[in-house]
């Protein structure tokens, strides 16, 4: 994985990646919309905004950088499935970490060639 994060002191962080890495633009995205940084906050259990305005255009962001990533994950499932063969099964264990729920899997990769336009 090319996309790198460095802790660089204390709490510091630094984030690279090259152009190949985010051939769409959503990593550019996530970081100029504040959407990466408000789902940092968000992980990190913090409510730091001190308006209601302010914590609605957080949840916002948090929200809107979660549902990009449940459309990511479903496209991986899609590649999972399609390009590397694996059972519905295997692909369960480790996505919903439980190897009963292959219908939850199922669910994803039909979303995720939605998605994809497939």
């Amino acid at each position: 994985m090319s996309v790198t994060i460095r802790k660089t002191a204390g709490h510091a962080a630094e984030i690279t990646w090259s152009p190949k890495d985010d051939p769409h633009g959503y990593l550019a995205h996530a970081m100029e919309s504040d959407r990466l940084a408000y789902a940092l906050e968000s992980l990190g259990g913090g409510e730091t905004e001190t308006t209601p305005e302010l914590a609605l255009q957080a949840t916002r962001h948090t929200s809107a950088l979660a549902r990009e990533l449940e459309r990511r994950a479903a496209a991986q499932v899609v590649a999972l499935r399609d390009k590397h063969g694996l059972s519905w099964r295997q692909i369960a264990s480790v996505v919903l970490e439980d190897p009963e729920r292959q219908s939850g899997v199922r669910r994803m990769y039909e979303s995720g060639r939605r998605h994809l336009g497939l």
